[in-house]
């Protein structure tokens, strides 16, 4: 017998019955935990977020699994808390003001909260899978956005890089962008990376598969993170982080490793966001006839002229005008 279909009604209606389930299911872990029976109030860090469930670290390092009370937003790692402790968990009572933080796409195109507190973002690229720039801007972008550094971590340099790659790291450490060529197989360049990781909060962000685990487990070996190998068939990474989890490096600094990501959304950033993602063209902008130029082909537009006198690159202009459509800009 064929399923018998659903009314968008019907199907509003069962999502609401779901939904109260679980606001049961909140308020149960809330009488559980009442303030008559927790501890004094102190501050955590999380470390890992398993929906409502969070490991929080506490100030002597003791890893505890936290309840997020029902008014509470969702938090992620980087988050730094107020906790209580109860019996054997704990509760999480109040979130501290983020100073910045990363979001990835979620299935409907909505922007999902990644990481929070980030001090830089290491894009790490391969040669397999392949690298696209117009990723990369997206990543760029975004860092910009929230005054994130970024860098660029050309992993797995020990194998033979396609010119058209090479090519592609020389525009942007010309723009900028300090580039580090590293390989967790041969341990090149993994101490200038430590430098550049100590005593700040930084991201691994990459398409699956350019390693980010890899170079994990080569930092940090007690994390002991899973790492997936290229599919043969499509050379794109498999999936193997499935929640951003925060570790701490002996020297000083932490990192958040993130679930891989393919796509960057820009679709929660404005016009003016994505023209500072794209820094070697603000000394142009200003400098266009008409203030509203869309640097297409607008007469007087500086951002075309510094185009034509070879003073910006064409792949990056490419690349923002593609963007800039996805925005209706």
């Amino acid at each position: 017998m064929a399923k018998r279909k659903i009314t968008k009604q019907q199907r509003r209606r069962i999502e609401s019955q779901r939904q109260e389930r679980k606001d049961r299911a909140h308020d149960a872990v809330a009488a559980a935990h009442s303030d008559d029976a927790l501890g004094p109030e102190q501050t955590g860090l999380v470390i890992e977020h398993f929906g409502r469930q969070l490991s929080v670290e506490a100030g002597n390092g003791e890893i505890v699994r936290c309840h997020l009370r029902a008014n509470l937003e969702s938090l992620i790692a980087g988050d730094r808390v107020i906790w209580q402790r109860s019996t054997d968990t704990g509760v999480i009572v109040a979130a501290e003001a983020r100073h910045s933080v990363l979001t990835r796409p979620d299935s409907n195109g909505q922007p999902r909260p990644v990481a929070a507190n980030i001090d830089q973002a290491l894009i790490v690229i391969a040669p397999e899978p392949q690298a696209f720039a117009n990723l990369i801007d997206r990543y760029l972008i975004a860092a910009e956005a929230h005054d994130i550094r970024a860098l660029l971590v050309h992993n797995k340099a020990d194998i033979t890089a396609h010119p058209d790659l090479d090519a592609m790291l020389a525009r942007y450490q010309a723009i900028g962008y300090p580039v580090l060529r590293v390989s967790s197989k041969t341990g090149e360049g993994l101490p200038e990376l430590t430098g550049a990781l100590r005593d700040k909060i930084s991201i691994f962000v990459g398409q699956s598969g350019v390693g980010k685990s890899s170079l994990v487990n080569s930092l940090l070996p007690e994390a002991n993170t899973a790492v997936g190998a290229l599919s043969e068939a499509t050379v794109k990474g498999r999936h193997t982080t499935t929640t951003a989890k925060l570790y701490h490096f002996p020297d000083g600094g932490d990192l958040i490793d993130s679930p891989g990501i393919r796509e960057f959304g820009v679709q929660n950033l404005n016009r003016d966001e994505v023209d500072r993602g794209f820094r070697e063209f603000q000394a142009y902008m200003d400098r266009c006839r008409f203030r509203d130029c869309r640097h297409q082909s607008e007469p007087g537009c500086a951002l075309l002229a510094a185009l034509e006198a070879g003073e910006i690159y064409p792949e990056r202009i490419h690349s923002y005008r593609q963007i800039m459509a996805e925005l209706g800009g």
